[in-house]
């Protein structure tokens, strides 16, 4: 979508001959905030201050799940390794077996 008039593609590469920005009609009502009034500032003070306060924790807690789904993954992965490494010594104990059972057989 590129045509002439867009943000894209201005009419005039002047600052001062484009039109100046309006409100979209698509933003929700009071989703943005006044430019004049004050009514209500300090609740939304208090309500960002309490949220830039919470954000710290969020982003430990999350950090303390991505840790705790790594050290999941990495238990799992040494008990992978340890059953498999534990098979291998089976297989090898297995064929010694048979190889003593063979020579007892055999003489």
């Amino acid at each position: 979508m590129n045509t002439p008039g867009t943000i894209n593609r201005p009419l005039t590469l002047d600052p001062t001959k484009q039109a100046p920005m309006k409100p979209s009609t698509n933003e929700p009502s009071g989703s943005a905030i006044e430019d004049v009034t004050t009514s209500g500032a300090n609740d939304s003070r208090q309500n960002r201050t309490r949220e830039m306060q919470l954000i710290p924790e969020a982003l430990a807690r999350a950090h303390m799940h991505d840790r705790l789904r790594e050290a999941e993954r990495e238990r799992q992965a040494v008990r992978l390794a340890v059953a498999r490494r534990m098979q291998r010594r089976a297989e090898r104990a297995s064929l010694r077996a048979r190889r003593a059972l063979a020579m007892a057989v055999m003489q």
